[in-house]
């Protein structure tokens, strides 16, 4: 097991017909050797997996990374579940530059974003 930072950006949709670089996620994951997420790693490195959402001009917010029931989720604010945005099935897909992965956000809608980079913290 082995800390990567996932960087991802917006893939193309209605809003961003070419996607967004300026619209996306950063990622502090623990991947196993077949470039799934390590839910045992995670475990013991739940703390540093981080999550950096970057939006256009909003503020930068930072969460964490947690496993809530059968699936993953961004906490923002740990006092409540407000403001969570689910993966969709993360623990079922390759993290790899070129793939993609979607999230809910906190509006309520499922957005995609191109993974454009995986490397080694």
């Amino acid at each position: 097991m082995a800390l990567h930072r996932v960087h991802m950006t917006l893939a193309r949709n209605e809003e961003f017909p070419n996607g967004s670089r300026a619209h996306g996620y950063e990622l502090i994951v623990p991947l196993d050797k077949e470039d799934m997420l390590d839910s045992e790693s995670w475990k013991a490195h739940a703390k540093e997996c981080t999550v950096r959402r970057f939006w256009g001009d909003e503020a930068v917010q930072i969460g964490l990374l947690r496993h809530i029931g059968r699936g993953w989720t961004i906490d923002f604010d740990a006092s409540t579940r407000s403001g969570d945005e689910p993966f969709f099935k993360l623990d079922r897909h390759k993290i790899v530059s070129g793939e993609y992965l979607s999230v809910m956000e906190q509006d309520g809608e499922m957005r995609t974003f191109h993974i454009d980079t995986v490397k080694p913290v």
